[in-house]
């Protein structure tokens, strides 16, 4: 009798590397994803990879599938990861410091995202998207929003936003982010996400403007804002430095209530983002404020800062046909570059206990998840963390959800 299919809802880096395991293992799958297609909405900001994501990838792809995107991915070294104040243009911690000001001040949590060869390794989350797709093209089915699954007597059901129903599966893996329906519905509401008030704005300009800041991952710092920290971050590789046609990116966040496009309308790109990124950089160092001067407007895109609980990962009644992956299950802020490390982590600890079972076994869902609880907890705490203090965020009773 033939297998019935592991069901895979979204179709984002997660749910990806996972299909890339079923694959491997000979397993069915089907992978439903809302979006029309690949390039129907921005990938969003370029990926950090710690050693822990790196091995979750390598541990999946295999060597030579590993290999190639290895070599897609950048290595950049220069400074390695450093902030500057964005005013000065300084390395902050070459900075003149007030002792006494710097003892006052809370204690922060510092970064550790350690990666191979003493370089700091990034890619575009599209070009890691599309990687992690290759080959698992025929089973995607684009424009298929699942809101909600059915249980059946030996399998499970997706269903979608217009009340249709997928084919059965042997099990369904919610993968669909930080608005997964799957997640509310399996946890009981437990599995909540705070939208925690900052906001951010993504941006791209020539990789000419980046070449006097000069190689290396950069935190652009500026606490001179009546309104609440700015912050920007910016990976500046060695290649296509004087290639005015090619791109880099840059992300901008700041502490709660200083970005604010009108209306609240954050669906909007473009001019209205790129308009706000502007004026808040008018001031910094020159050679910094270029990638803001010059960016390409038209890839202006806000976005929102959200996390998970910030105590971890709630627990839930088990069910062996049905669990959580990657934003779904542990949302996380930008700080550290935590999650899409942790995200890979489920895919690839997913995927191995689905194929050493041959399939959906009881049992497998519950040991993923025991496991996943410790190391999502973990990182989620330590995200929220470093958000306190470089965000200003507070997550309460009062957070509201998203």
């Amino acid at each position: 009798m033939a297998q019935k299919p592991v069901l895979i809802s979204g179709a984002g880096l997660a749910s990806l590397l996972l299909a890339q395991s079923l694959r491997r293992a000979a397993i069915p799958f089907l992978l439903f994803e809302r979006d029309s297609s690949l390039s129907f909405r921005s990938q969003g900001y370029r990926l950090r990879l710690s050693s822990e994501g790196l091995d979750a990838i390598e541990s999946v792809l295999g060597p030579k599938d590993f290999q190639t995107f290895w070599d897609t991915c950048s290595k950049t070294g220069g400074g390695g990861f450093a902030s500057l104040d964005a005013n000065t243009g300084l390395i902050l911690s070459e900075a003149p410091k007030d002792t006494k000001a710097e003892e006052a001040k809370p204690k922060v949590l510092k970064e550790d995202l350690s990666s191979r060869d003493g370089k700091i390794v990034g890619i575009s989350r599209g070009d890691m998207r599309k990687l992690f797709m290759a080959g698992c093209e025929p089973f995607i089915h684009w424009a298929h929003h699942v809101t909600g699954y059915e249980l059946t007597a030996s399998g499970v059901h997706a269903i979608f936003a217009d009340g249709s129903k997928s084919v059965e599966g042997q099990m369904l893996v919610g993968g669909e982010g930080i608005y997964s329906k799957v997640a509310k519905q399996l946890s009981q509401g437990k599995l909540k996400v705070y939208d925690t008030g900052a906001r951010g704005i993504h941006g791209q300009a020539p990789t000419t403007a980046f070449k006097e800041l000069g190689e290396g991952v950069w935190r652009l710092t500026d606490d001179s804002n009546p309104a609440g920290r700015v912050f920007a971050i910016t990976n500046v590789r060695p290649e296509h430095m004087d290639d005015p046609s090619l791109q880099f990116g840059w992300t901008m966040g700041a502490q709660p209530g200083v970005i604010r496009p009108k209306n609240d309308d954050y669906s909007m790109i473009g001019a209205p983002a790129a308009e706000i990124a502007k004026s808040l950089t008018a001031n910094w160092h020159p050679r910094i404020r270029r990638p803001f001067e010059e960016m390409i407007e038209s890839e202006a895109a806000f976005w929102k800062i959200t996390c998970s609980t910030p105590s971890g990962v709630p627990e839930w009644p088990n069910e062996p046909r049905v669990t959580v992956i990657g934003d779904a299950v542990h949302s996380m802020t930008p700080a550290g570059g935590i999650g899409a490390n942790t995200a890979v982590s489920d895919s690839a600890l997913l995927g191995r206990l689905i194929s050493e079972a041959g399939g959906c076994k009881d049992g497998v869902t519950a040991a993923y998840e025991k496991e996943m609880r410790v190391y999502g907890s973990e990182a989620v705490k330590t995200s929220y963390g470093l958000a306190t203090g470089q965000f200003g965020i507070v997550i309460d009773e009062n957070t509201p959800t998203v």
